[in-house]
């Protein structure tokens, strides 16, 4: 490769990034939640603004900047503290809405974690997706479905931020509330998930069934009675009376190895299943019993 093929690559590259930054950039705003350094936001919808829960230490009245300079008021739509999302409702329409990737960030995609913390502008630092993980426990007493984790430097007021790929589209919220300080980022998918539920109900649901449960390994007979290999489920060595599990007719013993279509192999993993639209509805539960598959319908209770 010449020289000047790759000095051409390098500007390609460096345009691109740049125009990524200034189209996320244009749905990026300033929100002043807290009376420290104020935070980042993305506008996912017209009057609506996906932030990090930590950085609100208000309801009302919230001071939003907009990419413009102009400022709005939000007002608390919603929170989730296990996933440190909240959702302010805008007075007025921000001028941009974010798009989010199609698809979920892989590890070694470059991404940029943008954060506009002061009136000055928006901000910008370059990374990859170092690693994707989940379900895990969170700082915040929450259930973490996916995470990103990103070599990106998370300056101060970037929580609440978007993470994009090149083409400016979001693939996370950036925050460092839920991990001890270390910065990860939520998922867009998951992160716009959430925001709806903030947004129609004001908090998500959680649902229960009312069981205790013990990993164990899934034989090899076992796997094939099931159609599918799966290492482990979860082992029923209790179920409470009148829970949701009773009703559906599950049984001390029995070993639950699906839910709702996904498989399930340890409890951080079911209660991760037990979230969002399944609450309250009835669904499908896959178990082992007596070493054969049957598949049980249970209404999945919610968590108060």
């Amino acid at each position: 490769m010449s020289q000047s093929n790759g000095n051409n690559i390098l500007t390609a590259l460096s345009e691109s990034m740049a125009a990524a930054v200034e189209k996320a950039g244009a749905a990026t705003v300033l929100v002043s939640g807290r009376r420290r350094m104020p935070a980042s936001g993305i506008a996912y919808a017209a009057d609506l603004i996906l932030t990090a829960d930590h950085v609100l230490e208000r309801d009302d009245d919230i001071p939003v900047g907009l990419p413009d300079g102009s400022q709005v008021s939000g007002k608390l739509a919603g929170r989730d503290p296990g996933s440190d999302l909240a959702v302010l409702r805008l007075a007025g329409p921000a001028a941009a809405v974010a798009e989010a990737a199609p698809q979920e960030a892989r590890i070694g995609q470059l991404v940029l974690a943008l954060g506009r913390p002061s009136q000055d502008g928006i901000q910008a630092s370059l990374g990859v997706i170092s690693a994707v993980g989940g379900p895990v426990r969170t700082g915040r007493g929450g259930l973490l479905e996916r995470y990103l984790r990103t070599d990106a430097i998370p300056y101060p007021g970037f929580s609440g931020g978007p993470l994009v790929d090149t083409a400016g589209r979001v693939v996370g919220v950036n925050t460092s509330g839920l991990a001890r300080g270390a910065s990860l980022a939520i998922p867009a998918g998951l992160a716009w998930q959430v925001a709806a539920n903030l947004a129609q109900y004001g908090s998500v649901k959680r649902g229960y069934l009312g069981v205790r449960s013990q990993p164990v390994a899934i034989q090899a007979a076992q796997q094939k009675a099931l159609g599918r290999e799966q290492a482990a489920g979860l082992l029923l060595v209790g179920v409470e009376d009148g829970s949701p599990a009773e009703a559906g007719g599950l049984l001390v013993g029995d070993i639950v190895v699906g839910l709702a279509g996904q498989a399930v192999g340890d409890p951080d993993e079911l209660l991760a299943r037990l979230t969002g639209s399944v609450v309250g509805q009835p669904a499908p539960v896959e178990i082992l019993r007596g070493g054969q598959p049957r598949t049980l319908t249970v209404t999945i209770g919610e968590r108060k």
